[in-house]
């Protein structure tokens, strides 16, 4: 488990790669933060409105079930805020409402291979154009999802995507949607920047589609948009799509997102869920440094870094001792929304289904198999299936005990299958 220490409270950019609107880079960036509103957490909350109506300010709305509120204050008098606030006792604490992006890496201008993470046993590959061979690739590259499958396909379980939204017109993800909630300052839940929906399917593509595949192909999505149509967002936008996330019932939660500086209000949310049983999954990042992100970074969330076709660690990935599994997430094929997409726009991607890269898409690789443990015997519990992941992983894949704590992930082993062996 990680042991992570709190922090400057400082505003953050998210950053897992080159299409995230705010950064072009995860390279040294400066942290940003909403304007206008910030987070408070009050340890007497009856002294809560005259404290606030001396700072000029009135109070604001809850933040899920954090006990914190969203505050509105002037532009540029945020920090004044923050200082003023953390220096009465009254308050607990008082941080930004920090920026947060999606994450994605840009792959390689050609395509590659459909789908080799889930399963593979040769170097030659049907891609969207033509035949590819790759050059050092393994077969040992992917989580073995295939014949995980023999075991469980997860029907029933629910697993939240906390992200831009899913797109409604592509029914090979669309049709295992039940539930849709829009946190995000966008006008409509629509997934008009593609990220969110790339990364639902790698979780639960229905295989009887004429498409891709899902690790978990009969599993529900519960898809919370907490990203607007530019890829940003905020603290509170994720701490309200968390609540409501456990709140119906999810017993997975994928966030392919973060921010570079911890904040108490996402933290109590995740240890919520946590406590209420659900598993949570998230993007160490792409930053190519040892930089934790949250909240991949907090103890009570598994922290997924990406490997490429020949199970080495992805160049662009965020590694060290507080990550905890890596999954593929170099070039992975997966769905995009059928109308145009702001991520399509930018870099030419084809509407419907195409490859993606980043973290974004090594972590609902890994949330897709603690989804099918909890079909199996071993899911009787958050603690049980994550040790459950975690354990079963690969751990003779480079980089295991240095890049991350446990190996890459698989599915097979994971849900005790009949296992195809290097």
């Amino acid at each position: 488990m990680k042991n992570v220490v709190i922090a400057s409270l400082a505003a953050v950019v998210v950053g897992l790669g080159a299409i995230t609107v705010a950064v072009p880079s995860n390279a040294a960036t400066e942290p940003q933060q909403i304007p206008g509103q910030i987070i408070v957490k009050f340890r007497d909350s009856g002294a809560a409105p005259g404290l606030l109506r001396q700072n000029g300010v009135s109070d604001g709305v809850g933040i899920g079930s954090t006990g914190a509120h969203l505050v509105k204050v002037p532009a540029g008098k945020e920090s004044q805020l923050i200082e003023s606030l953390n220096r009465n006792p009254a308050v607990q604490y008082a941080e930004p409402d920090q920026l947060v992006t999606a994450a994605v890496d840009e792959p390689d201008p050609d395509y590659f291979p459909r789908q080799y993470a889930l399963h593979n046993e040769g170097q030659s590959f049907t891609s969207t154009n033509n035949t590819v061979t790759v050059a050092g690739g393994t077969d040992d590259a992917d989580v073995d999802a295939v014949e995980a499958w023999d075991v469980t396909t997860g029907e029933g379980i629910k697993v939240a995507v906390l992200d831009t939204g899913v797109a409604t017109d592509n029914n090979d993800i669309a049709a295992n949607v039940v539930l849709r909630a829009n946190f995000s300052s966008a006008a409509t839940g629509e997934d008009n920047y593609g990220h969110g929906t790339h990364v639902a399917g790698i979780i639960a593509a229905t295989k009887d589609a004429a498409g891709v595949s899902g690790v978990c192909p009969d599993c529900s999505i519960l898809d919370g948009k907490v990203i607007d149509d530019s890829g940003s967002g905020s603290t509170s936008s994720i701490v309200n799509g968390i609540n409501w996330a456990v709140e119906n019932g999810a017993k997975v939660i994928n966030m392919s997102l973060g921010q570079r500086v911890p904040s108490l209000a996402l933290e109590d949310a995740v240890n919520n869920a946590w406590n209420n049983g659900v598993v949570i999954v998230a993007a160490a990042g792409n930053a190519g440094t040892q930089a934790p992100m949250y909240p991949a970074a907090y103890p009570n969330v598994i922290a997924v870094a990406a490997t490429d076709n020949n199970d080495a660690k992805a160049s662009f990935s965020t590694y060290g001792g507080w990550v905890d599994v890596a999954a593929p997430g170099v070039d992975v094929y997966s769905t995009f929304p059928k109308h145009p997409f702001t991520i399509g726009t930018q870099s030419g991607r084809e509407m419907g289904y195409d490859i993606a890269s980043g973290t974004s898409m090594a972590s609902p690789m890994v949330a897709g198999v603690a989804a099918l443990v909890w079909s199996t015997p071993a899911g009787t519990a958050n603690t049980s299936v994550r040790a459950t992941v975690e354990s079963t992983a690969d751990a003779a894949v480079t980089g295991t005990g240095t890049y991350w704590a446990h190996g890459r992930v698989n599915a097979c082993k994971a849900v005790a299958g009949v296992c195809d062996q290097p």
